[in-house]
């Protein structure tokens, strides 16, 4: 792309954290909900839409929730990966974070099917997600800013998928701090 991605992914993260404690005393859905408004007005490029919707339709799965179960958040993620596909038109192979979000989703899936504890899926998330992100970087960008380089961002990590990880461990980090 044109290498704003981290310096937008930081504004709009930033804001998000100032609203955070105005937000305490609301159930998860609403919080996921008024961090995913705060993201598609902040953060320019594709991205903030992307990760707007994701967090409004991951905040839609977890209405009135104050707790999270494995099936929840499964069930949250699948909303956000499906928000990511519809309004990206992304596809597998496309050099984009839904590279990293389908078998992130899939390792959800299966440790929620196998009734894992939220910490043990996201550790399994986290362990699907660090090989898709690696393997973003052999791929030829067919979407977004990067896909203006052809060629070139061939041999690169793909900024979407590097911050969905990062987002994605960030929550990990957060889940097992506090068990």
């Amino acid at each position: 792309g044109d290498a704003d991605h981290g310096i937008n992914m930081t504004r709009g993260f930033k804001k998000a954290m100032q609203k955070l404690p105005a937000l305490a005393d609301k159930d998860i859905g609403h919080i996921l909900h008024n961090i995913g408004m705060i993201l598609v007005s902040s953060i320019g490029g594709a991205s903030g839409p992307l990760y707007g919707t994701f967090f409004l339709r991951s905040g839609s799965a977890l209405k009135s929730k104050e707790e999270l179960t494995t099936d929840d958040l499964y069930t949250s993620f699948q909303a956000g990966v499906d928000g990511i596909k519809e309004r990206g038109r992304a596809q597998i192979g496309d050099k984009t974070m839904y590279d990293l979000w389908v078998p992130a989703l899939a390792a959800l899936k299966n440790a929620a099917d196998n009734k894992q504890s939220p910490e043990t899926a996201l550790w399994l998330a986290i362990i699907a997600a660090e090989q898709a992100l690696k393997d973003t970087i052999p791929l030829q960008a067919k979407k977004g800013r990067a896909s203006y380089l052809g060629e070139r961002s061939i041999g690169h990590q793909d900024a979407g998928a590097t911050s969905s990880y990062l987002m994605l461990k960030t929550l990990l980090d957060t889940v097992t701090a506090e068990s």
